[in-house]
């Protein structure tokens, strides 16, 4: 098999994820996001690797043969996400009930150093509407770095700055993908089952990668990872084996505005609603890189910053204390001192807040 001996930065190959990672050169990426078949049973169908059909089974669908069949699909695909990883790289593995504890057990047999299970709770998770089940309100991902030796990346000081000075957690509180980031297709129904949001890959790529860092999805979709690393100013490879979900990725690709160096920088070296981090709205895309914030009068410029900081001159920080520093004042509310452009008028950080807490309100009373 031909190795392609430049990597193919920032383009989205249409092909099965192991056959074109077997063609790229050993130890070339930072970072590996895989969100790779689930092996659901969906209506008594069980879904092979391939996302093939298995003859309708009932609740006996757990059959060795099967489970056997996914497990050599996930070696594979596994040891060759590991053969790419530099030495210092790490891998981030997201999947449900269905599959993700037999992923974790075989990147242990692969040598694989896990560092921490990551729960993403679902702010909006689809009910359960056959009252059989606990909703199913959260996935799980396996952040890992390449083996036990690697100096992995972690950027501490961002996850803190993106969560409002206070220590990331390892459980997530983020909605599912709605709105206008959701992709349809022609009939107006979802493009991709699974789609992941922005919020989350903004997240995972901002704590363990570098601006220019190569980051690997080999089960890219409908290109979650390649936006967000676009945006966050990473390079990107995506493997996909599905011709709509790239043709829908490369557009979505096409409309992302790389941030610029200002913007992307990080900060240098309350656990739930209503406590809400500012770094979120700035991960869901409300408040993007770049945007400027003034205060009431107009007499503070700042301008956010990917990691949830703002930066104003020479100072950087969270909302509250770069709003302090300005002042030069012990303490600010940022939310109510900073203000944001929205159709042409200025309003308060805290709109957003409000705005926020209505939604879920209003999500929950439904």
């Amino acid at each position: 098999m031909e190795i392609i001996r430049e990597l193919p930065l920032d383009q989205i190959m249409l092909g099965e994820s192991v056959r074109i990672m077997r063609m790229l050169p050993t130890a070339s990426v930072h970072c590996v996001f895989a969100d790779p078949p689930y092996n659901l049973q969906l209506r008594g169908e069980l879904r092979r690797p391939d996302d093939s059909l298995v003859d309708g089974v009932d609740d006996d669908w757990d059959r060795f043969d099967d489970f056997q069949a996914y497990d050599r699909f996930t070696h594979e695909w596994l040891s060759e996400a590991r053969r790419l990883m530099r030495k210092d790289a790490t891998i981030w593995v997201i999947g449900s009930y269905h599959n993700i504890f037999r992923i974790g057990a075989i990147m242990q047999e692969l040598g694989f150093w896990i560092l921490n299970d990551v729960v993403w709770r679902k702010a909006n998770p689809m009910p359960n509407f056959k009252g059989r089940r606990f909703t199913n309100a959260h996935e799980t991902m396996i952040w890992a770095a390449r083996g036990k030796d690697s100096r992995y990346r972690f950027n501490y000081q961002a996850m803190k700055s993106l969560n409002d000075d206070i220590q990331m957690r390892s459980d997530w509180y983020l909605p599912l993908c709605t709105g206008a980031e959701r992709l349809k297709n022609e009939h107006g129904l979802k493009l991709h089952p699974t789609q992941k949001p922005e919020s989350l890959l903004h997240r995972v790529l901002l704590s363990s990668t570098m601006q220019g860092d190569i980051v690997l999805d080999p089960f890219l979709g409908t290109g979650t990872t390649a936006a967000v690393a676009r945006r966050l100013s990473r390079h990107y490879i995506g493997i996909e084996r599905h011709p709509a979900y790239v043709e829908a990725a490369l557009g979505r690709v096409r409309r992302v505005r790389p941030a610029t160096d200002a913007e992307i920088a990080t900060t240098p070296g309350k656990r739930e609603a209503p406590r809400i981090p500012f770094g979120g709205f700035v991960e869901r895309g409300e408040l993007p890189a770049g945007t400027v914030l003034m205060d009431r009068m107009k007499r503070a410029k700042a301008v956010v910053v990917a990691d949830g900081s703002i930066r104003a001159g020479n100072n950087q920080g969270s909302i509250h204390k770069v709003g302090a520093e300005v002042q030069n004042a012990p303490s600010c509310n940022g939310w109510t001192f900073w203000h944001f452009e929205r159709d042409g008028a200025w309003v308060p950080l805290d709109l957003l807040r409000q705005e926020f807490t209505a939604e879920q309100a209003a999500f929950t009373a439904g």
